[in-house]
């Protein structure tokens, strides 16, 4: 009886085991065949520092639009070439007149809160720019706009006072982007696009995340589910991260270039941009001509190039680089070679026989303003100029240099654009939102006008060469270059696109597994 009982318990053990053992790999089974196995698709870039918005239509570094393109569009986008495509505008007209673009609006497009954009979010956008919704404006691009009306749910029109050329420009998300309505108010806090990537969090010194829009009107993209923009102003310490994989994408230092091309991919980029030595000339002596132009011949720009870029960038001579093509006007950067004498007596003709005290206030963002900044300081010393070095934070330089106008000399980077007229704009004289030089000139104010109303292309380029001409003769900068971004990115990463100005363009990436 007992070993009857013991016999059917082993029988019982045996059936229960056979179960589980059956279960259990029924189980595995579906997780390798029925599950994905794939990684997510995840990548981290580095930038210099934190955005100065993250609302798209009050941000102004060229930092913050590295990343905000990645969730905001505008009625147009700009290519690689620095050419336009409709993006949120499917297609458009523009009347014989050049006053009248009519806008067909691209159907089926979702903000990152699941919303369908309808034209009403359209005109809000334009509204909010322009100051139309009580507040003061938020750009100066669309003082020349008659009016803004949609007729049906597929259609925007824009009316202009006086042809533009340059308009279309301004349609792109670097100018302005197509926001909700519904999200008035909370733009900065929670914002919100119609891009390939949409907004989750942003911490402070830290990171900005993005992930995936699965709502994106472009079918297959984006490739990846995450984009981590990580912070991070010392050059060096990013080479670091980069070999340590803490980062898949940075730039590079020219010298640090050999320990990285051998494990990593390298891409080069023409930075469109220009790097300059510049002045407020609403302080003395900065408004005396002369004194711009011996603090021009007396700096090195080689030198800067040499020792700053490894000699990765090309010298310039005005507010345009050679990528420009034919906008560019050559020539210009072998006016103002080095020459210790004639600045000293150019100094000595304007008032200053012995020199001057004054600061250059650089960003602490990159290195790279310091260094130009200490080269400069040991030039003008030859001349009897006494340079002391201010190093602030990069939103201080924002706040108290670009937005107040409160310092003597800076050095910057000006970002660079798809648009000819958008590089040289800053100098205008009415320009308050940009010309923090504050330059006045009533020729270049009369040819950048001019410009704009001009539909022969080849007279455009005269005219956009005339300005760069004036800008080399009065001297409200000195011109120094256009760098190369040397980018040292993961092998696994592919997809990478250069733009004529600073965009990590996410949409097309992707990483091999």
């Amino acid at each position: 009886m007992r070993q009857g009982k013991s016999w059917l318990m082993i029988v019982l053990m045996i059936a229960i085991c056979l179960i589980v053992s059956a279960c259990s790999s029924g189980s595995k089974s579906s997780q390798t065949t029925g599950e994905k196995t794939t990684k997510p698709q995840e990548i981290t870039v580095r930038v210099n520092d934190d955005p100065d918005f993250l609302d798209p239509h009050k941000a102004t570094a060229s930092i913050s639009f590295q990343m905000l393109l990645n969730m905001f569009e505008g009625l147009m986008a700009p290519e690689t070439d620095g050419s336009l495509k409709p993006a949120i505008a499917e297609s458009y007209e523009l009347s014989k007149d050049g006053l009248t673009y009519t806008f067909k609006i691209r159907q089926g497009i979702k903000f990152h809160n699941g919303e369908a954009l309808k034209v009403d979010d359209i005109l809000y956008s334009f509204d909010r720019l322009m100051g139309k919704n009580g507040e003061k404006p938020l750009s100066s691009n669309f003082k020349n706009v008659d009016s803004i009306t949609a007729p049906d749910n597929q259609t925007v029109v824009i009316k202009l006072k006086e042809p533009n050329s340059n308009f279309l420009y301004s349609l792109t998300a670097l100018q302005s982007a197509i926001l909700p309505k519904s999200n008035d108010g909370k733009h900065n806090e929670n914002p919100i696009g119609t891009g390939p990537f949409k907004y989750v969090k942003y911490s402070p010194g830290a990171n900005l995340v993005l992930a995936k829009n699965p709502d994106y009107w472009k079918k297959g993209l984006p490739y990846l589910d995450k984009v981590t923009f990580a912070f991070q102003s010392d050059d060096q310490a990013a080479v670091m991260s980069l070999l340590s994989n803490e980062v898949d994408l940075t730039s590079v230092p020219g010298h640090r270039l050999p320990e990285v091309e051998k494990n990593y991919n390298v891409s080069h980029q023409n930075n469109n941009s220009s790097l300059i030595i510049t002045f407020n000339e609403d302080r003395k002596p900065f408004n005396d001509l002369k004194v711009r132009q011996a603090i021009n011949i007396a700096i090195n720009k080689q030198d800067i190039i040499d020792s700053v870029f490894s000699g990765y960038a090309t010298r310039t001579g005005s507010n345009m680089s050679p990528a420009m093509g034919d906008y560019y006007k050559d020539g210009l950067q072998n006016v103002y070679d080095q020459d210790i004498e004639k600045a000293k007596n150019l100094l000595k003709e304007a008032g200053y026989p012995n020199g001057f005290k004054t600061t250059i206030t650089v960003s602490s963002h990159n290195q790279m303003y310091t260094n130009i900044a200490q080269i400069a300081v040991e030039n003008l010393k030859k001349i009897g100029i006494d340079v002391k070095i201010n190093v602030v934070e990069w939103s201080i330089w924002l706040e108290k240099v670009y937005f107040g106008r409160d310092y003597d000399m800076t050095t910057i980077d000006l970002t660079g654009r798809p648009s000819a007229y958008e590089i040289l704009n800053d100098y205008i004289s009415t320009n308050d939102g940009e010309n923090f030089f504050r330059f006045k000139n009533k020729e270049y104010d009369k040819v950048m006008t001019d410009v704009l109303k001009e539909p022969d292309t080849k007279k455009q380029i005269e005219l956009y060469q005339r300005a760069q001409e004036i800008l080399t003769e009065q001297s409200p900068a000195v011109y120094i270059a256009d760098y190369q971004i040397l980018w040292g990115s993961n092998k696994k990463v592919s997809g990478l696109k250069s733009y004529p100005f600073w965009f990590h363009d996410m949409s097309e990436v992707k990483i091999s597994n």
